[in-house]
């Protein structure tokens, strides 16, 4: 069985999606796949076969599907059956901000696959419409260059994401425990006061009252990823900024997010970004002119 690790473009380097639309006029087979992306399907004419590890979707016009980050998939076209869809790809981390980071792990299927959600497109019309309604209207929005049209894809977006969420009557995802979060707050507030210098473990596991090894379980469970990929992120999210808005140099921005080794800044910000932040300045600057 082959299968491969599909790297997913984004024609803006300011929206982290890709959405087109596609059509069949034959059988084809698309093999086993994979990527980051979290993945929506919208049929708009024709049928699809799309299986997802162990799990079949048969599709017609008007049907809805969700295809989980990193979850394995593969589908089939009909001979003699004209296909017309709309695919939506998202790297839905990159839309999380330390208010929304409690519903991370539950939207990025870390715990349950999210493609378990897809119940909800075939038991809830409402939400069915509605994200119909979101992927179209981001396909208009990418499409356009217009003022804002970043701002808009957020917006739709997490529209999305709350469609879910809020749609889940079976609670296939796991609801968060308020006490989880709330009591790592005092930690979450002093990694946010000292992004830009140095961070302790130790020290916010000290002022939230937990033992070093509890304080690591705790708060990987409660946010959904390590204490040190979280401070990562949160640094280089603090990087993307000062890149955009400051005339400075690289060496200057890694100094002020708390990471003056050059080779340990370069290496976290490309694992986010896939890029250097060099070259993520520069995408920036030429998409912006």
């Amino acid at each position: 069985m082959q299968i491969y690790n599909e790297k997913v473009p984004y024609p803006n380097p300011l929206m982290p999606i890709r959405i087109f639309k596609h059509r069949r006029y034959r059988e084809w087979y698309v093999d086993w796949h994979y990527h980051k992306e979290t993945e929506i399907l919208v049929i708009l004419e024709g049928m699809l076969d799309v299986y997802i590890e162990d799990e079949f979707h048969p599709l017609k016009a008007g049907d809805v599907l969700l295809i989980g980050s990193s979850q394995l998939h593969r589908d089939r076209s009909h001979a003699g059956v004209r296909l017309k869809y709309m695919v939506f790809q998202a790297d839905l981390g990159q839309y999380f901000e330390p208010s929304t980071m409690p519903y991370l792990k539950r939207l990025l299927g870390m715990n349950v696959p999210l493609s378990r959600l897809n119940y909800i497109f075939r038991e809830n019309n409402d939400a069915r419409a509605r994200v119909i309604r979101c992927v179209e209207d981001i396909y208009a929005e990418a499409r356009s260059r217009e003022e804002g049209a970043e701002l808009a894809v957020s917006i739709r977006i997490r529209e999305i994401m709350l469609t879910l969420l809020r749609s889940d009557t079976r609670q296939v995802l796991p609801r968060q425990e308020p006490h989880e979060i709330s009591r790592l707050k005092p930690a979450l507030d002093y990694m946010e006061k000292n992004l830009t210098g140095k961070i302790q473990v130790e020290e916010a596991s000290r002022i939230v009252n937990m033992s070093y090894y509890h304080f690591v379980k705790s708060f990987k469970k409660a946010v959904g990823m390590s204490f040190v990929d979280y401070l990562n992120f949160q640094k280089i999210k603090l990087a993307e900024r000062l890149l955009l808005t400051r005339d400075v140099s690289i060496a200057r921005v890694g100094e002020e997010i708390g990471m003056p080794n050059m080779a340990h800044f370069y290496k976290v910000f490309r694992k986010f970004n896939h890029c250097s932040p060099k070259e993520y300045r520069e995408k920036m600057r030429e998409w912006g002119r």
